[in-house]
């Protein structure tokens, strides 16, 4: 084994989170893999990168190591001057000129792990957020030139990868400790090192707490030490054939693509460094947070990034927030048949979290028809712990429907808008059409009354749409309508601002209905919300938290859960049944909220066009002064006209 193999697989070794390791467990660590590595190697390499100030020594019988502190080496130092740069602004700059100045691969996973440590002091509350940018920065840059759309699979695989791997370190760190505490059940006795060992691979152990089992070529630790390997792709492939081997939950899901990966030579490493820096410490439930948080951001990433695609597997936060807010998910079972990514779950299981509830209150339903993007919500809700049901495989809703039998509590969804491909003759007089045929030329009424025939008893749903479900009356669908509005299961309309969809600018709104109204029978509830929109960036809106609360409370109070309820005009109001006949059962609500009150100030209605007159005229000369004297300039220059 040369010096320079046998220096990266120790400097890779060396916990990322700065905590000491000891040097037995260090070399023990090592001869896993190099199994011909002797004490003097290991001493010699050790001693160089302690000379190098890469990493400093610890404390520990017989002696322990952990990476160098920033302000332990001129080079950790430099980098650590390159964070300070990232609070101006110039974070993706200072990385890569960095990396360029270097021109190693080992100084670019240095600079990756200073930037992780120098965040982590920099205090929680925008931690997160700048870790994800700096992220997701470097990980942009390192795809070259290959296809989001690909690229976003190699990424959040690697991302699952890690998330598993330091699940199952932070379990077996636990179990450790508690084999080798007398006071504890687990107590092993006089047990010696190998007895220990043997323990410690026991797979019940990790099941009964939901961890997955990861076998010892497939744990994270073993990647990183390979990432410089020319053949580290096949290496990634082979980890997550033997995971899913071990794990049957993870069957088909797990998206074996690395070795056949269009990155440009060493990205493919660099990336696997770069995750590397992911995860504080062995806590498990740390790591699971702070890895699924990562997931979800680059999920918007890449939606972003694919622009129109993007939409196919995300849906925008600030609308995923809205529907669970409204519906409030508590309990019971919760069900998307066209789940994309699985953000509605995630966003569902935090709200219960949110509310003085627990992990495991619901059920998840879900289904989805793109298999990379089933695998996407698979990876998704397993990064935090969350069991689901996607069904057997990635199916069409329509015609082969996962969860034929199913009566869930709360649906979320945001099928795609007016689909017109999704008609099949088998579908001709099927039971979801309880309220008319849907035109086989549109599937957003086939939608609705799916969702309705999958509601319990007391159910509710909420769904996004496009503008013009709300009032088409073309192949059927106003009829439809007509027969919803009437069996009162519609419950709340809201009209959305916007520019809130990364795939189309077609305007939405959102339907909520109920299989059985608990409150207000025969009336309707309309929010208009069309101007509470943020822009957040040229081509991006979102709701705010402020605003999603405001929809949220109103409903609630509508539906006398919390405060009282009041019209409030150009913003909400409750419709009778009746009334929404006579506007032919049309659901916009810009047609039953009117017109936002403007306050009076008092003034003469005369008075008043008296003195906009005279401002106007005043306006207006001087606009001619002005455009005098700009004639004047150019004749001056001999553009005269």
């Amino acid at each position: 084994m040369d010096h320079n193999t046998l220096r990266e697989a120790l400097l890779a070794a060396v916990p990322f989170d700065g905590a000491a390791i000891g040097n037995h467990s260090l070399l023990e660590k090592l001869r896993a893999h190099h199994p011909q590595l002797t004490d003097d190697a290991y001493r010699s390499v050790r001693d160089t990168l302690i000379g190098q100030g890469l990493i400093e020594k610890g404390r520990g019988r017989g002696g322990a190591v952990r990476r160098a502190s920033a302000s332990s080496s001129s080079a950790a130092l430099e980098l650590h001057e390159t964070y300070s740069m990232t609070e101006n602004g110039t974070a993706l700059a200072a990385l890569t000129q960095t990396a360029a100045k270097a021109r190693t691969d080992r100084t670019f996973a240095r600079t990756q792990n200073t930037t992780i440590r120098a965040e982590r002091r920099s205090g929680a509350g925008g931690t997160l957020e700048h870790l994800e940018k700096t992220l997701w920065s470097t990980a942009d840059k390192l795809r070259a030139n290959m296809d989001a759309a690909e690229y976003k699979h190699i990424v959040l695989g690697l991302i699952f990868l890690k998330y598993i791997s330091d699940s199952f370190a932070g379990r077996r760190a636990e179990l450790y400790k508690r084999l080798t505490d007398p006071a504890d059940d687990y107590y092993l006795g006089e047990a010696d090192t190998d007895q220990l060992a043997a323990e410690l691979e026991d797979r019940d152990y990790y099941r009964e707490v939901n961890v997955f089992w990861v076998p010892e070529s497939a744990r994270w630790e073993a990647i990183r030490a390979a990432a410089k390997q020319p053949d580290i792709g096949k290496r990634i492939d082979d980890a997550l054939s033997v995971i899913e081997a071990e794990n049957p939950r993870l069957k088909n899901i797990l998206d074996k693509r690395y070795a056949r990966a269009q990155l440009p030579d060493g990205k493919l490493g660099e990336l696997v460094d770069l995750i590397s820096t992911i995860g504080f410490g062995d806590d498990a439930g740390k790591a699971r947070d702070l890895l699924g948080q990562v997931y979800e951001y680059f999920l918007g990433q890449f939606a972003s990034a694919e622009g129109k695609k993007g939409g196919q597997f995300y849906t925008p936060a600030s609308i995923v927030k809205t529907l669970v807010a409204v519906l409030a998910p508590h309990h019971g079972k919760v069900y998307d048949p066209c789940c994309g990514s699985g953000g509605m779950f995630v966003q569902s299981e935090k709200f219960i979290e949110a509310h003085g509830g627990k992990l495991g209150d619901v059920s998840i339903y879900g289904q989805e028809s793109n298999p990379t993007t089933w695998r996407l919500a698979a990876m998704n809700l397993a990064i935090r712990g969350i069991d689901f049901n996607l069904g057997k495989e990635p199916a069409d809703t329509f015609t082969r429907n996962q969860h034929p039998d199913l009566r869930a509590d709360f649906i979320l969804a945001n099928p795609p808008f007016n689909i017109s491909d999704w008609w099949h003759g088998s579908l001709e007089g099927d039971p979801r059409w309880l309220y008319g045929d849907p035109p086989q030329g549109n599937a957003n009424y086939a939608w609705l009354q799916h969702m309705l025939h999958h509601l319990g008893p007391v159910g509710r749903a909420g769904i996004v749409l496009a503008n013009g479900s709300m009032s088409s009356s073309q192949n059927n669908e106003g009829q439809i309508r007509a027969a919803m509005v009437e069996a009162d299961v519609v419950e709340v309309m809201i009209a959305l601002p916007g520019q809130l969809f990364f795939n189309t600018q077609i305007p939405a709104c959102l339907w909520f209905l109920a299989k059985k109204k608990t409150a207000r029978p025969g009336e309707v509830l309309f929010i208009d919300a069309r101007k509470l929109g943020r822009m957040i960036s040229r081509v991006q809106a979102e709701l705010t938290d402020d605003v999603i609360d405001r929809i949220a409370a109103t409903v609630a109070a509508w539906r006398g859960e919390a405060g009282d309820y009041a019209d409030q005009p150009g913003y909400c109001r409750s419709v009778a049944l009746a009334e929404i006949a006579g506007h032919g059962h049309v659901l916009t609500p810009g047609r039953y909220v009117g017109a936002e009150a403007v306050e009076d100030d008092d003034e003469a209605f005369a008075d008043k066009m008296r003195s906009l007159t005279e401002k106007l005229g005043e306006q207006m000369a001087k606009g001619a002064e002005l455009d005098a004297l700009i004639r004047q300039k150019l004749g001056g220059l001999g553009y005269e006209f």
